[in-house]
């Protein structure tokens, strides 16, 4: 069902937005470690730096087309990098640990009196990758806005040609908005981005549920394959519904 088809109508005969019953606004991420079943997300700090430019070193160049910075050639710029987006307040980065740190990944947008944040930044080790640790990550920072700190709009922006990422976004749930022309100029060259989005009702009615029956032990055989496609199992949820 689209907005306008859930519109209310004012006193003028026009189409308004449903009133937002007892909103206070959302609270901003206070740092607080995310635990999980097989992974830990921990503020970023400095005391992550070796193990996390340890862990990306594998990756080849390619891995930071998309990104406004990387690859870092040593401990000590990648360091330099931690304590810029550290200190800054827009930022609330996460590292993701399993136990050893192995990628971040970062609240932004931050937007608590308007109910929305995104989720970006998102820097995953070679390791990590494709794996049920990357899915809990994300699935741990979703959980946190929405059910911890009462967030209405969880954002998923990235290059519109990168491929890769608009896949996983739509993979964890993310619905695709539209894209931004000529939105950002990134490493000189021209980048549109891509949006996406997850709202507080399809995360309660069925983003949320698919995840957690995905994650659970019991979706995988004893080699660790998968035995329903998160895909499959959001699908369900949303017939149900």
């Amino acid at each position: 069902m689209s907005d306008h088809e859930t519109a209310d109508t004012n006193e003028f005969g026009q189409p308004v937005g449903k009133v937002v019953n007892d909103w206070a606004g959302a609270e901003r991420p206070t740092g607080a470690a995310l635990d999980g079943r097989t992974v830990r997300l921990e503020p970023l700090s400095v005391a992550h730096v070796e193990a996390l430019h340890a862990a990306f070193a594998p990756a080849p160049s390619g891995h930071w087309t998309y990104m406004p910075w990387g690859p870092f050639d040593s401990v000590a710029a990648y360091g330099e990098w931690v304590e810029a987006v550290v200190r800054s307040e827009g930022f609330d980065y996460m590292t993701i640990c399993t136990p050893e740190p192995i990628g971040v990944a970062a609240y932004m947008a931050i937007e608590p009196s308007m109910g929305s944040i995104e989720v970006g930044g998102i820097t995953f080790a070679p390791a990590l990758q494709g794996t049920i640790e990357a899915t809990e990550a994300m699935y741990r920072m979703m959980a946190h806005a929405f059910d911890d700190l009462g967030y209405r709009r969880y954002e998923w922006k990235c290059d519109a040609l990168n491929g890769p990422s608009r896949a996983a976004a739509e993979r964890l749930g993310f619905v695709y908005e539209g894209t931004f022309a000529q939105h950002r100029v990134v490493r000189g060259r021209s980048r549109d981005t891509a949006w996406f989005s997850i709202t507080d009702a399809r995360w309660h009615t069925e983003v949320k549920s698919a995840l957690q029956r995905w994650l659970a032990p019991s979706n995988f055989d004893e080699v660790g394959m998968q035995v329903h496609r998160l895909q499959d199992l959001r699908n369900r949820q949303a017939t149900k519904n």
